[in-house]
């Protein structure tokens, strides 16, 4: 790689152990932030499903924003939003107060200055036999994120309260614009076939029978991974497993995610994207029925973690990857945002359902059962798609 690319890539990876390793703490604070302010899991998980939501519904506008103007004025502009939505949570006194903070004003923030547009950046640059494992760093870098920052508000939220560490967490997001400036601005031919317009690029994916497959396949990664970022740390606790225990169960997601990113990210250079991405869904669900089958305890509690990691974020280089590799680079911020905003879609639903579930039954098994099963449907959206470049990105 260039030393220009090996900049960006250092940058997008500090952008994005950041942005997306932040995001990844919210489920340490629903104990404490529900008992606080007298609210329910579900009305908590109803806000995080609130931030997916608009996390991914405003994706394709900024990815839009992005192709057009350029990955640094975006990412800046969505930290500095992060980093007001972060402050205004912690000044929080009731779950409208939540609503419009943790809810709407980080969900705006996130769709700017995370995963996506980094991607989309960066991108531009690698080779297409270069882009799984790149990619596979990049959505790593997130990952690593989570594995020091969950343990860590944990604890700055055992000395300090939540409060004080929601604060912390808002002056760390004021610093990513720093960072983006390293993303720089990628030529205006980098993509190839930039003469096409975003409309046409719009239908010409809408029209791939692959595209909406992978669309609506992501649907359950979102689901899976937010309702496990939202529960998984109150569903183990609920399960007698120590509070330590269960925040290094859910940290070392984060650290086994690097292994399993950078190892399926190096894989799709090799091997057919999309067949990997069946494996995934497959592991999944295979590991969920393990799980839910088996007593918890610390050390199982922490095993599952290390084995979830694996197939954590493992999907996104893999998808994003068909989506550059399947229609090029020059819209790709664009088209991935769509796509993502399903994966969004699925987080609202896993956030949201499953404190409904448990307000409801008292237990989060049935929502298990959900995951295991959409996991073997994601499995068969997965295996018929087509990631061979169209004829017109080959030609270029």
């Amino acid at each position: 790689m260039t030393r220009r690319l090996w900049i960006m890539l250092v940058c997008g990876v500090l952008v994005v152990l950041i942005g997306n390793g932040l995001r990844l703490t919210f489920g340490v604070f629903l104990r404490p932030v529900s008992l606080e302010l007298g609210i329910g899991r579900e009305t908590f998980g109803l806000v995080i499903a609130v931030q997916a939501l608009l996390y991914g519904a405003f994706q394709p506008i900024a990815g839009m924003l992005a192709d057009r103007y350029g990955a640094v004025r975006v990412i800046s502009i969505g930290a500095l939003i992060y980093a007001a939505g972060l402050w205004l949570t912690s000044v929080a006194a009731s779950a409208f107060d939540l609503y419009i903070s943790l809810g709407l004003f980080v969900g705006l923030g996130l769709s700017c200055a995370t995963n996506v547009i980094v991607l989309g950046a960066i991108g531009k640059l690698v080779p297409n036999e270069r882009r799984g494992i790149v990619f596979g760093t990049v959505i790593a870098s997130g990952s690593l994120g989570m594995f020091f920052f969950v343990p860590g508000a944990q604890h700055l939220l055992d000395l300090a309260g939540w409060r004080s560490t929601l604060v912390a967490m808002a002056l760390m997001m004021v610093v990513v614009p720093l960072f983006a400036l390293g993303l720089g601005e990628a030529p205006a031919s980098a993509g190839g076939g930039a003469q096409q317009s975003v409309k046409d690029a719009a239908l010409e994916a809408i029209r791939h029978r692959s595209y909406l497959l992978l669309t609506t396949g992501f649907f359950v990664c979102g689901f899976h991974v937010t309702f496990i970022g939202t529960h998984f740390p109150a569903y183990l606790s609920d399960n007698q497993v120590s509070p330590a225990a269960a925040s290094y169960a859910f940290g070392v997601i984060g650290l086994f995610n690097i292994l399993g990113a950078y190892l399926f990210g190096a894989l799709s250079d090799r091997y057919s994207k999309k067949s990997v991405l069946t494996l995934i869904y497959l592991l999944r669900a295979a590991l969920m029925t393990v799980m839910l089958l088996t007593p918890l305890t610390d050390i199982s509690a922490i095993v599952f973690g290390a084995c979830m990691g694996l197939i954590w974020l493992s999907t996104v280089p893999l998808t994003s990857g068909i989506v550059a590799q399947v229609f090029g680079p020059a819209h790709f911020s664009f088209l991935f945002g769509i796509v993502f905003m399903s994966h969004q879609l699925g987080g609202f639903t896993g956030a949201w359902l499953g404190g409904r579930i448990y307000d409801a039954t008292g237990s989060y098994d049935l929502m298990w059962i959900i995951s295991i099963a959409l996991g073997l449907i994601s499995a068969a959206f997965h295996w018929p798609i087509n990631d061979r470049p169209l004829a017109r990105v080959q030609a270029a």
